[in-house]
């Protein structure tokens, strides 16, 4: 059976989206398309039932729930007030909508959010190519040492050389967007933000900016909790 659980106190943040989400996603550790969005809401203050289906269990699940709430039968799925949400930045997106907050303010900070975040898109397609393969051992480090490599020099280029980066640690400047949360998330689930930030050694504007997520309060508090599982 998939866990459920209750996470945290309705907010004024939880008025503003309507009610308290429900997210469906994997028991996969803290990591994934669906964790960025359980991070958002950590970060937001927002109160959310959290349902994980554990890797052994999905293929039941997948045919006799998941594929009623979405006909792509993928995951996360988010349920709120009888609607279904699909496809994580979407999501990602339709919530920093609601909030009003964490997607920019003027049409250039929201274009160059959503540009970054097009970007780790392409990253992560790479990522998981390589992490799943049936050969992992030969395609990882390939990865490791190709595209990631160059999606780092990338990220690195980008948030240096943009006036609006360059105004503050996030990537739009001193406030917060869902494309931090998404970079942030890609470079945790390569390993990069733990070990001391070891792999970004070469990429200083990229590490402030990790710093800067996992400085914000919530995010510190959610990391140092039991929810956070590595």
């Amino acid at each position: 059976m998939p866990s459920s659980k209750q996470v945290g106190q309705e907010s004024a943040a939880n008025k503003k989206i309507g009610g308290v989400p429900t997210i469906h996603y994997f028991d996969f550790q803290s990591r994934g398309r669906g964790q960025v969005v359980r991070l958002l809401w950590e970060d937001a203050g927002i109160a959310y039932t959290d349902v994980r289906y554990s890797f052994d269990e999905y293929p039941q699940y997948k045919k006799s729930k998941i594929e009623d709430m979405n006909p792509t039968a993928t995951i996360p799925v988010v349920e709120l007030n009888g609607k279904i949400l699909t496809q994580s930045y979407a999501i990602l997106r339709h919530f920093a909508r609601q909030l009003g907050a964490y997607d920019g303010e003027t049409e250039d900070e929201k274009y160059w959010a959503d540009a970054m975040c097009d970007i780790v898109l392409d990253w992560r397609t790479l990522f998981i190519q390589a992490f799943f393969s049936p050969d992992k051992d030969k395609t990882y480090p390939a990865h490791e040492k190709g595209d990631r490599a160059n999606f780092l020099k990338a990220m690195q280029q980008h948030l240096t050389s943009s006036d609006l980066s360059n105004s503050g640690p996030f990537i739009i400047g001193k406030k917060i967007t869902y494309a931090d949360l998404v970079l942030y998330q890609i470079c945790h689930d390569e390993n990069l933000t733990q070990n001391g930030r070891a792999g970004l050694k070469d990429y200083p504007r990229l590490a402030k900016l990790i710093d800067a997520v996992e400085g914000r309060d919530n995010i510190k508090k959610f990391l140092q909790s039991d929810r956070y599982l590595g």
